[in-house]
């Protein structure tokens, strides 16, 4: 049986992969690239069962009149979850998909289980000023980059992907102002946040996002019995762009996730 497959939901028609066996595990790429997580994907696999979809636009998933938001993103995974009868979902997201997934959590408690946030931003200004620069030019700047990644590999990997149009929506969608704080402190799902130390989000975020899902509050106590539900952690010698594939990073998320991994969901 093949592992490829479209869902027809939430008025998209999204391409999703299957890997493994087990516990479900949502897996959302970052922007542009439907592969971020690159080999670190089949490693995950070993122990669940991987649903990768494309987000809008991305990848095998085709665009629609719809912007880009992750608000929207999030309700197609929820619709996604429903869709294949998952009940609760552990949902992991990288970059632009710890947006979605972490939009999932919100709108949608009801769909997920366990949550893993790589490289997230609650706020904007959770990025460098420079990177927040970035995001507003990066719509007048899509007819350049487009046809640069056409002519990429990546570019070749997925040759039915408007480019130029999807750097447009992109950055129409990263230039917005966002502040989800108040919703991050009501999270119900038990939240990872995992950072590169060298990432695009600001240290001082790191530790701001962390105090939100109610960590350094207090010393965990001699037992731990103080800690919190959610955990943290930072990987060393990385950046942005090449935590989703630090062999590192599954190995932090299946020890967050075991727990979890007999639960009924």
């Amino acid at each position: 049986m093949s592992n490829e497959h479209f869902a027809d939901v939430d008025g998209q028609h999204l391409f999703y992969s299957v890997h493994g066996a087990g516990k479900p595990l949502i897996l959302l790429h970052g922007g542009i690239d439907p592969d971020s997580f690159g080999s670190n994907l089949a490693v995950l696999a070993k122990g669940r069962q991987v649903i990768a979809p494309h987000l809008q636009a991305h990848g095998r998933t085709p665009d629609t009149a719809r912007p880009l938001r992750s608000e929207t993103m999030g309700d197609d995974i929820a619709a996604l979850i429903g869709h294949l009868n998952l009940g609760k979902a552990d949902v992991m997201g990288y970059s632009l998909g710890s947006s979605v997934a972490l939009q999932t959590a919100i709108r949608h408690p009801d769909a997920v289980d366990r949550l893993v946030l790589v490289s997230a931003a609650m706020k904007q200004d959770g990025f460098y000023p420079e990177g927040v620069e970035a995001f507003k030019q990066l719509e007048a700047n899509a007819a350049t980059l487009g046809p640069g990644v056409k002519a990429s590999p990546l570019g070749k990997a997925y040759p039915d992907v408007d480019w130029t149009n999807l750097f447009r929506k992109v950055g129409d969608m990263t230039k917005r102002p966002f502040d989800w704080s108040a919703e991050v402190a009501k999270l119900q799902a038990r939240t990872l946040l995992v950072y590169a130390d060298a990432d695009a989000i600001r240290p001082e975020h790191m530790v701001e996002f962390w105090k939100a899902l109610g960590g350094g509050q207090r010393d965990a106590g001699i037992d731990g019995s103080l800690r919190p539900a959610n955990q943290l952690a930072i990987v060393p010698n990385t950046t942005h762009y090449t935590i989703p594939v630090d062999p590192m990073l599954p190995e932090i998320v299946q020890r967050f996730l075991g727990s979890a991994s007999k639960a009924v969901g």
